[in-house]
């Protein structure tokens, strides 16, 4: 019989990714209050909003695209320009992470190995960096299990709490994005080994 919390998480697509991850505790009025999470780094906390900000204009964008295509095409131009900037950017901010780690990730929360373990309930700032697009996304989590795991590591799951809507849709659009390539690429060994 499944518990609540295994069918809440199936809800959920989920994919293996690798990107840049950091965790630490949250304090208890941290935890408590809904308000969205700073850095210490000036240089994530513009990244994390240059790519949130993109969502607030989505919107503004498509009533444009209906009216006026060239402008249109300026617009998405700027864009990518914008994009590739906060690329640099991020790759900057990436020399504070250390190494990329191999996780699972959904909208719902994040799996990962650790070298601490962390009580269930537990509230966690979770700042990672999405790879290739370098998105900088600092979320809060809840423990939800922690299991040993070989030399002195643990398995560590995580509930996402308080997300925006705009960080929702960032990391669905990220999924998406990782879902697509992965069937492009089995798509292409498919027909390579075809051949």
């Amino acid at each position: 019989m499944s518990t609540l919390d295994e069918e809440d998480r199936r809800e959920y697509y989920r994919i293996e990714d690798t990107i840049a991850l950091e965790i630490r505790p949250l304090s208890a009025p941290d935890a408590a209050s809904k308000e969205v999470l700073q850095d210490a780094s000036p240089l994530f906390n513009l990244l994390s909003e240059l790519h949130l900000s993109e969502f607030e204009s989505q919107h503004l964008l498509r009533q444009v695209s209906e009216r006026d295509r060239s402008l249109t095409a300026f617009l998405k131009a700027q864009n990518r320009r914008i994009d590739l900037l906060g690329q640099v950017m991020a790759y900057s901010v990436l020399g504070e992470f250390g190494e990329l780690q191999r996780v699972i990730i959904s909208e719902g929360g994040l799996e990962f190995e650790h070298h601490m373990a962390y009580a269930i309930g537990s509230h966690l700032a979770v700042k990672m960096v999405l790879m290739p697009q370098a998105h900088g996304l600092l979320l809060r989590a809840k423990v939800t299990h922690c299991a040993p795991r070989s030399f002195g590591t643990f398995d560590l799951g995580t509930e996402f709490e308080a997300l925006t809507d705009a960080q929702r849709q960032l990391l669905a659009r990220h999924i998406l994005q990782k879902q697509a390539q992965e069937r492009r690429q089995a798509r292409e060994q498919n027909g390579t080994e075809a051949s």
